[in-house]
Parts: C-alpha cells; structure tokens; sequence
C-alpha cells in the first residue's frame, strides 16, 4: 500500500494522468479517430498540469508535500517529495504540455506526419517521467525516471525513420546512457557510501521545512562528510553523469537531435529533457552538496570553468550556422549553462537566477521552436539565409520570434531579464567577476545570433518570385506560438511569485 500524507493525492494524479493518457491515445487512435485522440491528450494535459497546481499552496506554506512506498530502506526506493525547484519543473513541464499538443496537432497535419498516435503516445510518457524526476525524493528514484525519459523520447528522435534520424537516435540513446550510468550511477553509489540516507531533504523537512524560514539555504546531505579534491571529482561525476545538461564534450546528442520534428525539438529544448537535466543538476547542488558547501576551498571551480566554456563556445557556434534549428540548438546548449555555472556560483542570488532560467528560458526558447517549425510548415524553409522578408508573410509569428528573442537576450521587460540580473549579481558577489562578464558576453553574442533572423525577416525584401501577402501557420499552431511569447512578457511583472515559491530552497529572503 502506498504511503500518503495529506497533500500526496495530487503527487499520485500528476504521476498516473500522463500514464492514463498515453494508454488512451493509443486506444483512440486506434479505435476511435484523431481528433477523440487529440481532445484526449490536451483533456489529460490539463487535468495534469491542474494537479500539479494544487501544491503550490502547500510548498508555499513551507510543507513538503510527500508519496512513498513503505517498508523500503531509508534513503532507498521509490520516494517522492515536492520541494519548490521541483515544483517549478513540474509547473514547466506540465503548462507547456498543453501548448506544445496543441501546436503539434497543427504540426503534424499541415506536414501530414505519419505515425501520430505513436508519437503523442510517448510524449505523453515523457511528461510522466519528467514530473516524477521532478518531484523525485530522493537519487534513486531520480536516477530510474530520469532513464525513463531517455527511452520514451527515443522513439520521438527517431520518429522519421530516415538514415539520418536512426543515426541520430543512436547518438542520443548512446551519449545519454551512457553518461547516467558511467557517471551518474557511480556519483550514487559512491554518495551512499558517504551517508546513510540518499533523500535530498531529511525525513524532519517532510510536513515543513522551519530549518529554511531563517533564510539560511538548506544543507547538504554531504556537507562535512567528503572535502576535498574527491569532493570536487564527485561533483564532476553528478555534472557530466547528468548527459541531458548538455555539457561540452557531452552535448553533440542536443544538435543531432534536430532531425527530429519540431515538436520534439521543443519537447528536447523546453518542455522535458534538457530542463531535467539542468534540474538535476540545481537540485544535486542545493540538496546533496549544499550552497555552503559547495562555496567553500573553490569545489565547485571546475564546473565553473566547465560551464563557462560552454556558454561561449555554444554561442559562438550558433553565430556561424546557417540551419535555422541547428542555430537554435546550440543557443540551447549555451542557455542551458547558465544554470550549472549558477549552481556552481555557490551563491543564494546566483541559485535563484539558476532556478529562474529554468522558467525563462522554457518559454523563449519554445517560442523560438514553435516559429521555426512554422517556417517550415507555411514556407519550407530551413535555412536562416533563407528567412529574407518572411516577416511580411508572417508577422505574428516573426513579431513571436522577437519578442522570446528580447527575452532570451535578456532584456527588460521581458522574464528573462530577471534570471540574468541574478545570476550576474551571484558572479559578482561571489567574488568569480569574470563569471558575471561570462554571462554579459554570452548576452551580446546572442544578440548575434538571434537578431540578424529578426532583420532579414523584417527589413530585407522577399526574393524574387515570392509574392507578398498575409500567410500565417495554422492556428493550432499560431495561438501557442502567442501564449509563449506573450508569457516572455507577462512573466516579467510577475516574477515575485516565482521568487517567493524558489527562496526557502535558495536561501533567499522572501
């Protein structure tokens, strides 16, 4: 029987409803017809991201709402505890679930996909284990849903069946499991060995955690039990062990992946796969290592370096590709550690900034997706170079494309603005000042990489033979494309709640 507090009910529901949903979408779609199966998958997608909503209160208030199975091992099993960076995630993932089956149905008729049922099948399993590694209570259920994720997005890299996205399956299911068990899996064996309990929260946090109303950040699970050269290697293990984070020389997966269509390339970039691994590694710094910890004898240098490297070496990559997805995946990697080198930071503000990018970040980079694959949908277009004047087609969507690209620079009034000014201030008060001219070089050199899209789109004439004239995506795929952009937005003026939902754990005051 299953172990249940008083606010576990909605943990359960979050975790079965992508289960339920991916076992009646493949019902509908075989039996029924697309459009009970569609109405099926945002019907689910909802009642998810419903669930999911009704722990905010319950973390707010400082509990920790939790699920387990009884009778196993301290530390050991399936276990599952709602902290608030785990919310988050499972907030992101969720929300955008909804969006991201809406603009995939436009998707995949416009491009008349085969194997539909199929796909919103596993995607519908992909959100199920992203929100269980999201609410992940301790390093082994972590580990088992985070493998998960990696075999039920498999089949959607692959999902074309061609030469190159069987290859590029290959890559992705290589480096991924490769990583988690050469590494990650080693981290956890040698961290049991340092401590009784694998959970990320001790048992007294479950029902609250008064040890954080201080605003002191939580202390590891490690902290005063390995120092050291071996504690930093055990860090190195946990970075690299999580391959879904991307870090050079462990990212050619993310690129190759683009094969793949666009929704899946949304799924990859926004939704699910890189947020878990920038996740776990957030989550690993704050709950194993500690904030403290990690500030102390420069442990977490090397993952400062290694982070920082591939910011800008990402984002000089992306200036010099002309493949209108490619680019964007690369800005990927690059955005993606901006939240490892915040972790590594060891700072309370540089945390924050960390767990807000993880927000900002899902929404402008899934518009930027959204709009490629529009691109592609309404005028067959894949190539940056090609984009001259496209803009006047498609101005909504262009105009999209500006606003989640302001937001991914990082300029106000736009959410993204608000995980920078953390994360430069964590450098600076860290004393690690070239990490804050890490972050404001990776700013200017997505401006290069971003704007010059919005300048042909806008500025530069349509090439001759292509006639002017409003010609916008489907609006199953226009309206999601506006939501995100418009949340870059919104988000802005409302960052306050997701400030106060993520200071207990960063150690922020409220």
């Amino acid at each position: 029987m299953i172990g249940l507090d008083t606010h576990a009910t909605p943990i359960l529901w979050a975790l079965i409803l992508p289960l339920v949903g991916a076992l009646g979408v493949q019902l509908l779609g075989r039996f029924a017809n697309e459009n009970a199966r569609d109405s099926w998958t945002v019907l689910i997608g909802v009642a998810t991201f419903a669930q999911v909503t009704r722990l905010i209160a319950p973390v707010m208030d400082g509990g920790v709402p939790a699920l387990g199975l009884p009778g196993t091992m301290s530390g050991l099993g399936i276990r599952f505890e709602v902290e608030p960076i785990g919310l988050l995630f499972a907030l992101v993932a969720s929300g955008l679930w909804v969006l991201t089956s809406l603009y995939g149905f436009g998707y995949m008729r416009a491009h008349h996909e085969e194997n539909q049922t199929r796909f919103f099948t596993c995607f519908a399993l992909a959100i199920s284990a992203a929100i269980g590694i999201a609410f992940a209570g301790d390093l082994v259920t972590l580990f088992l849903f985070y493998e998960m994720l990696t075999f039920s997005t498999f089949p959607l890299v692959t999902h074309a069946g061609t030469e190159a996205a069987v290859r590029a399956g290959r890559l992705y299911l290589g480096i991924l499991v490769s990583t988690s068990v050469l590494f990650l899996l080693l981290a956890i064996l040698w961290t049991s060995t340092l401590t009784d309990s694998l959970r990320f929260l001790p048992a007294s946090a479950v029902g609250g955690l008064p040890s954080l109303a201080a605003g002191a950040p939580p202390p590891g699970i490690l902290e005063g039990r390995i120092d050291g050269p071996a504690a930093g290697l055990l860090l190195m293990l946990f970075a690299y062990g999580v391959g879904k984070a991307a870090l050079m020389p462990f990212h050619r997966w993310l690129p190759a992946a683009m094969v793949a269509p666009t929704p899946v390339s949304a799924l990859l970039h926004a939704v699910a796969v890189v947020k878990a691994g920038v996740f776990s590694v957030l989550k690993i710094a704050v709950y194993v290592f500690g904030i403290d910890m990690l500030s102390k004898d420069g442990l977490s240098d090397i993952l400062m370096g290694v982070a920082a490297i591939t910011i800008l070496a990402a984002s000089i990559r992306a200036l010099s590709l002309d493949n209108f997805k490619a680019r964007l995946a690369y800005s990927t990697i690059s955005q993606l550690s901006y939240i490892v080198l915040g972790a590594a930071l060891a700072t309370s503000a540089a945390a924050m900034g960390a767990g807000l990018h993880i927000l900002m970040h899902a929404l402008g980079k899934i518009t930027l997706f959204f709009v490629a694959g529009a691109v592609y949908v309404v005028a067959h277009k894949t190539n940056v170079s090609q984009l001259d004047g496209l803009g006047r087609r498609m101005p909504f969507t262009f105009g999209a494309f500006c606003l989640a690209s302001f937001s991914i620079i990082g300029l106000p009034p736009f959410g993204g603005a608000w995980s920078k000014w953390f994360l430069v201030t964590g450098a600076f008060e860290s004393g690690h000042f070239w990490m804050g001219a890490v972050f404001m070089v990776s700013s200017l050199l997505s401006i290069g990489y971003l704007m010059p899209i919005v300048v042909r789109a806008f500025f530069r004439p349509l090439p001759e033979g292509e006639e002017e004239g409003l010609n916008e995506a489907p609006l199953l795929m226009l309206l999601p494309i506006a939501t995100t952009a418009l949340a870059c937005l919104v988000v802005f003026f409302y960052t306050d709640a997701v400030y106060d939902l993520l200071a207990p754990a960063m150690g922020m005051p409220k």
